[in-house]
């Protein structure tokens, strides 16, 4: 023992300085990663084929399942057909001197010898909701949650047989998931007289169960999987299972347990089917679920079929064992044979490395005759080794002069490109900032052709409109005061385009708007706004929450002001999605105790804006919306600065963003954007 460190060391220093084992390593090599390699690749492919097989195998059975369960509703609603088309049935719920109670419990009798949990007649004169009733027998069968107060009324005993307590607390589940078949009675003219009403309970229903696991889970037990399960769920609760609740030693059954959360979410919630690695009550299943639904395909509960991991990874773990064992024993036998066949070459081999150490430490040596045939590949190798020796030694004197030489050209070449490549960049610089401003100045000349183009277009169909108008209340005549409040209307929304359409002609040409300034309260014209914005956005769930408490009045252009607020609101609607409040407030803008003219402030509960974009929103053509042009804030500052407001935008992404007019009693026609 005391020597094992030393034996350790010694067998290190060969394996990484002697050539012998260096060379056993490379012809072992290509064996070991081979057969590591099929070992890696046999064991993902085992794992990743029989894993995928193990889940396509749990979701067939699992569509088993849900046949078998079709099945015996198929077979539930041929037993209430059957029973309605009876001769004693039809004889005895078409007599009217029968008294009610008697045919109920003559009815309720017979659940037995049609294979029913629940029979039962209604008559038309004895139901509340005839049209619910009605809505029931849509369907066949269905599945449906019936109260304590339901279960109540279709059987007495059928309440008592659907409580399930609750594994972990007091509670108990009082509800019935039942199977349910809805038939109507008609009498001899067809006329509907009452409803037959039959089906199964799934509540505790263990028979069931184990019957349809029987079915799907043929085979008591097998090399990969133990016998399998089966679960119904009301909603995330188990109330009929054949799921141990000990696992190990297969005791109880896990009624009255909860479903997992991640299921939960994915097949209630979500109404997703879910065929995976669960956690189930105690243990790891490979299951599939599927949900369960009403009439109204409403989710109720869950339908899962699954078996144990722990045997299923037992058998494979062992199958692995034994592939990587015999792996290794055959690593073994070949690295000896790999050996044993490469001894020959060592000897040689590490002569040449010894000289070539030698050479590196300075040495004037030479490998000479290795004992081995002169045709050996070694033997030649090892004089062309030393004839290069020879001429390496006449070369490194030449190659050393080309050196000194060479080292005074890539000096002053060296100090030449530096010169060039600070020129380069120096250009590219330049040219850089020639191409943004080009870029702009392309942006802008395109912005105010297309702005002329759209108010050409726009003022066309106006004059359409207005001379329709006009016809039609001349055509009215008298008639037209019946609805002069309306073409009022028009007419004014007609002078409104025109205006609109005036000023961006005229801010299409050189000089901008510079007429219509007029003294205004601002208040009206926001009011406007939301009036306008409202009307449009009628099928979306947005909440405006105005406070306009500005009282000075303003020099502005009231329709172009009119349309910068609906462009901030339209945009304020859609960083919202369409959902959420959006707030307009108005106030005095006051600095230093003086009063400079009116704020309005247009703030939304959006997605706001990244810091970095805060400096491009007014650039013309830019815009973070699929189907947006980029022209809207463009133009809307463009607008504003006529008149001497300024813009200013604050924002924090993720949560919302603030646009604020300032509007100055005095029109003074410089524009000023800041980002807050």
């Amino acid at each position: 023992m005391p020597n094992s460190p030393n034996i350790w060391s010694k067998w290190r220093y060969r394996f990484k300085t002697m050539v012998r084992y260096r060379l056993m390593i490379l012809t072992s090599a290509p064996i070991v990663l081979t057969l590591l390699a099929l070992i890696g690749i046999t064991i993902y492919w085992s794992i990743h084929y029989t894993w995928q097989s193990a889940l396509v195998d749990v979701s067939e059975r699992l569509g088993f399942a849900e046949n078998s369960i079709a099945l015996i509703q198929e077979k539930q609603a041929n037993h209430v057909k059957a029973f309605a088309s009876s001769y004693q049935f039809i004889r005895r719920a078409r007599q009217a001197n029968l008294a009610d109670s008697d045919l109920e419990i003559w009815v309720a009798q017979q659940r037995e010898k049609y294979k029913l949990d629940f029979l039962r007649f209604h008559r038309v004169d004895s139901i509340d909701n005839k049209f619910r009733f009605m809505d029931l027998t849509h369907r066949e069968s269905f599945f449906d949650v019936l109260s304590e107060q339901e279960l109540l009324e279709l059987d007495t005993g059928l309440a008592a047989r659907a409580q399930t307590p609750i594994v972990g607390n007091d509670s108990v589940e009082k509800r019935g998931l039942v199977s349910r078949t809805v038939i109507p009675v008609r009498n001899e003219l067809n006329d509907i007289i009452g409803f037959l009403d039959g089906g199964l309970l799934l509540n505790n229903s263990t028979g069931l169960v184990d019957a349809i696991r029987d079915l799907i889970y043929p085979s008591k037990q097998d090399h990969l999987r133990p016998v399998g399960t089966l679960t119904v769920f009301l909603d995330d609760l188990r109330i009929s299972t054949n799921v141990p609740l000990d696992s190990n030693d297969r005791l109880g059954r896990a009624i009255g347990t909860r479903v997992s959360d991640e299921v939960k979410q994915t097949v209630l919630i979500e109404g997703h089917d879910w065929t995976n690695l669960a956690f189930v009550y105690d243990a790891w299943y490979i299951t599939a679920y599927t949900p369960l639904y009403d009439q109204y395909s409403n989710e109720i509960g869950m339908l899962y079929t699954g078996y144990l991991l722990w045997p299923f990874i037992a058998t494979y773990m062992t199958n692995i064992a034994e592939i990587s064992i015999t792996t290794v024993v055959l690593l073994l036998l070949s690295s000896l044979l790999v050996y044993r066949g490469s001894r020959d070459l060592f000897v040689p081999i590490e002569h040449i490395h010894r000289v070539i150490k030698q050479i590196q430490l300075g040495k004037e040596t030479r490998i000479g005759p290795l004992g081995l045939d002169d045709g050996h590949e070694l033997a030649l190798l090892a004089k062309q080794f030393d004839n290069m020796l020879d001429l390496l030694k006449q070369r490194n004197t030449e190659i050393q002069r080309a050196a000194d030489e060479l080292e005074c050209k890539v000096h002053d070449r060296t100090a030449s490109l530096k010169e060039k490549t600070q020129q380069l960049e120096l250009h590219i610089q330049l040219l850089n900032q020639t191409r943004d401003k080009l870029v702009v100045n392309e942006k802008l000349a395109a912005l105010g052709e297309l702005t002329a183009g759209i108010a050409h277009e726009i003022n066309n169909p106006t004059a359409v409109i207005l001379g329709n108008v006009e016809l039609i209340q001349f055509e009215l005549g008298a008639d037209s005061a019946r609805v002069s409040e309306e073409i009022d209307a028009i007419h004014a929304q007609i002078d409104r385009i025109r205006n609109i359409t005036r000023s961006l002609l005229q801010y299409s040409r050189q000089g901008g708007v510079q007429d219509e300034i007029t003294w205004q309260h601002i208040n009206p014209i926001i009011e406007e706004s939301i009036t306008l914005v409202k009307t449009g956005s009628k099928k979306r769930e947005v909440q405006f929450d105005t406070a306009l408490n500005a009282e000075t009045c303003v020099e502005v252009n009231r329709h172009q002001l009119l349309q910068i607020l609906v462009n901030l609101q339209m945009n304020a609607i859609h960083a919202m999605s369409g959902k959420g409040k959006l707030t307009i407030s108005s106030e005095d803008w006051v600095e230093d105790d003086k009063t400079w003219g009116a704020v309005i402030h247009v703030q939304d509960e959006g997605c706001g804006i990244k810091p970095e974009n805060l400096k491009r929103i007014f650039a013309p053509f830019y815009t973070t919306k699929r189907e947006g042009t980029g022209l809207g804030l463009s133009v809307s500052q463009s607008i504003l600065s006529q008149s001497g407001g300024e813009l200013k935008v604050s924002s924090e992404y993720g949560k919302g963003s603030q646009f604020s007019i300032f509007l100055p009693e005095r029109a003074e026609p410089e524009l000023k954007v800041m980002n807050l």
